[in-house]
């Protein structure tokens, strides 16, 4: 029997799924730069100092103002210059327009490191992806263990005649990192891991869209770089039900239709329905399976499960999970909970 649907108006990182809306991720914000106007300045003849832009009642109406040696007036020159080009550089972050040497975040910002070179990197000088070990994800999620949890929704659900393994095998085409990533048993967990959570999304497969999605907006006006069509909905859909049209967007150009002008496409093709959920578990959730199942949680309904918020659906998903590790027979792991 599916769990039932309790719509909350509240946001969270992801998309939506058939309980409640979701809110747009947290992005990555680049730091102020707060400079000092005063200055002490030294010279071979001169020592004065120069005052931010305003006199004291004890200071002389008028200051002798002397010329600076060569020195100093490149000096300043060249910093002006670098903190210039530093300035260009964060500016030129945000449409990944990143020197050689700096990677293109997921988010849209320049750097180094695993933050802006690792999952999600779009351009630059991107880490390589892990090596895959030799685990066939079919011969884990067979037709048993899928048929056992889609016979759990009631015939009456529109998702029993979208949803199939083989349409998730076909997906799994465009995403060999999935469940090939460190040893067998951590196979296993990313793979109990997906169908816990997706089990949990769909009602075992039941539902397709979120449930009253057409009234929801999920268009995130701010963000220009995927602007909402206004005769669309970026409601949830598909297994891990992807919503916003920040997620839409990247999602679409990244396998293969137009996520903003076409989002149904996700709830009437179930091989794209796959590709999407697979998609956003590589984004987003794949690289934090090594803290725990409790992690996966936070990445897809942190804001309002996590923390105390929602402990009952934290532990469905849970149950859900440790359910499958059974199984597949593999320990869950700790770090269950967020």
């Amino acid at each position: 029997m599916a769990p039932l649907k309790i719509k909350e108006n509240v946001k969270d990182q992801r998309g939506a799924h058939f309980h409640n809306e979701r809110a747009r991720p947290i992005g990555l914000t680049s730091p102020s730069n707060d400079r000092s106007s005063q200055q002490t300045v030294d010279s071979d003849h001169y020592k004065y100092q120069t005052f931010p832009f305003r006199h004291s009642h004890n200071q002389t109406k008028h200051h002798w103002i002397y010329p600076l040696n060569m020195r100093n007036i490149l000096l300043t020159i060249a910093l002006v210059g670098f903190l210039a080009g530093a300035l260009s550089s964060r500016a030129a972050a945000q449409n990944c327009g990143c020197a050689s040497d700096q990677c293109c975040s997921q988010w849209g910002y320049c750097g180094t490191g695993n933050d802006y070179c690792g999952t999600g990197c779009k351009s630059g000088p991107c880490y390589a992806a892990p090596a895959t070990n030799t685990v066939s994800v079919p011969d884990i999620v067979t037709d048993e263990f899928f048929n056992g949890i889609i016979a759990q929704a009631a015939d009456s659900c529109v998702g029993k005649s979208f949803y199939s393994r083989q349409a998730f095998l076909d997906a799994l085409e465009s995403y060999p990192q999935f469940g090939r990533t460190g040893s067998v048993d951590d196979s296993k967990r990313e793979i109990a891991a997906f169908f816990g959570q997706v089990t949990h999304e769909t009602g075992h497969f039941c539902y397709i869209e979120e449930i009253d999605g057409p009234s929801k907006d999920y268009c995130d006006e701010n963000n220009t770089q995927y602007p909402c069509n206004p005769s669309k909905g970026y409601y949830g859909r598909g297994p891990i039900q992807l919503s916003w049209n920040f997620n839409y967007g990247p999602a679409g150009e990244s396998i293969g239709f137009d996520g903003l002008n076409a989002p149904e496409k996700v709830a009437d093709d179930p091989v794209i329905s796959f590709r999407t959920a697979l998609w956003y578990w590589m984004e987003h959730v794949h690289s934090v399976l090594g803290r725990g199942f409790g992690a996966t949680i936070r990445a897809i309904n942190g804001a309002l499960e996590c923390d105390g918020k929602n402990p009952e659906t934290v532990q469905r998903r849970v149950g859900y999970y440790t359910q499958y590790c059974q199984q597949l027979g593999v320990d869950p792991g700790d770090n269950l909970t967020c």
